[in-house]
């Protein structure tokens, strides 16, 4: 029994060695030449171009909806209309305002200061002739100068009334063309509020969305409605403040979807929005589809990678043989360093200090 015991020991001890030298031994590669592409990642969303959502400029009741989710529109069609009453009210007060403020409603005023022009100038031609008459008499040294200071202070006075209604009637006319003109502006602003309750598309596009139904209030700052380009799509990505100044015009993009899995799609950089969404430390980039997928939808996301660097055959090791500092550890416990080059998420270029021949440990964690 005692020599079985022993036996059972020794069996377990042999296993023991076994297993360990199993774990000591370390992972070994010897670099590559392969083609290495350096990238950034980016993740966002597809939108159709010129995508915008409705809002409306005024609040108010849903009286009709006058599209269907899908219906292509063009730039200046009604989309929704509301309830206007009371703007239509102030629209009917403000023409009959301008009505009444026109030159033709008021030309009995107008005539009644030109008659009362005509009686002042008969008046001040026959005070003339009085005058004149009195004149006159008084260098025939007949009459009195009295009667020639009244027969003046009457021409004088005519000369005034007739100066005053003339000033009357300019006077009129100013006031009732002002009167006009600003009733005219008036009626274009109610109207311009009238039409405020009328949604109309700010663009050419496809309605991809209603957000509102008949009969719902709607505000100022809520949106009704989701309206874009029907053929043309672009991507809106999200890239981090760490690589955002790698980041340029032109630049290559591959690109997957969940909604067009085992595809891979590819785009270019148009735009690069340059200020940084404080909240998630991210700028959003714009780029469009280098050759467009035949079915697209706004709001689908993706992931994507910018493309920064790229080289078609390098030599290249795995990013976890990469000790810190750029060390690498070879097959004789030597420590050597090398000089990288570009990276990816699996692995790294080696522009010195390895050749193919090589033979590196992989590090124990």
């Amino acid at each position: 029994m005692l020599t079985y015991m022993i036996k059972l020991t020794i069996h377990f001890y042999l296993a023991l060695l076994l297993l360990n030298a199993c774990k000591s031994k370390q992972e070994t590669t010897s670099p590559i030449e392969e083609k290495i592409t350096e990238s950034v990642y980016a993740s966002g969303i597809i939108k159709t171009k010129n995508q915008y959502q409705v809002f409306s400029a005024a609040n108010g009741l849903i009286a009709e909806i006058l599209v269907a989710e899908g219906d292509v529109v063009k730039k200046g069609d009604a989309l929704i209309r509301l309830t206007n009453t009371a703007a239509q009210l102030n629209t009917d007060n403000a023409r009959i305002a301008l009505d009444y403020a026109s030159v033709n409603a008021n030309k009995e005023k107008l005539d009644e200061i030109k008659y009362s022009i005509d009686l002042a100038k008969t008046k001040l031609n026959n005070d003339a002739l009085l005058l004149k008459r009195q004149q006159n008499l008084w260098n025939e040294q007949i009459g009195t100068r009295n009667d020639l200071d009244q027969r003046a202070l009457a021409y004088k006075s005519s000369a005034n009334n007739y100066e005053a209604a003339k000033l009357r009637y300019a006077e009129m006319q100013k006031q009732i063309n002002f009167q006009q003109q600003q009733s005219h502006k008036n009626l274009q602003i109610s109207k311009t509020i009238a039409g405020d309750y009328t949604i109309r598309s700010a663009v050419n596009g496809k309605v991809y969305n209603i957000l509102k139904e008949k009969g719902e209030m709607v505000n100022t700052q809520t949106p009704i409605a989701l309206i874009g380009d029907a053929s043309n799509f672009m991507l809106e990505l999200q890239v981090d403040e760490y690589d955002i100044a790698r980041i340029q015009l032109g630049q290559k993009i591959v690109l997957s979807m969940d909604s067009h899995k085992g595809q891979v799609f590819e785009a270019t950089v148009e735009k690069i929005n340059p200020i940084m969404n404080e909240r998630s430390k991210s700028f959003t980039i714009e780029a469009y589809f280098t050759k467009q997928p035949a079915v697209l939808y706004p709001n689908l996301t993706c992931e994507a990678n910018i493309v920064i660097q790229q080289k078609e055959k390098t030599l290249t090791i795995p990013r976890n043989y990469l000790l810190e500092g750029d060390y690498v550890l070879l097959a004789n416990k030597e420590k050597r360093k090398v000089t990288t080059g570009l990276k990816d998420y699996q692995k790294v270029e080696i522009l010195n200090g390895l050749t193919i021949k090589d033979i590196i440990l992989k590090p124990t964690p």
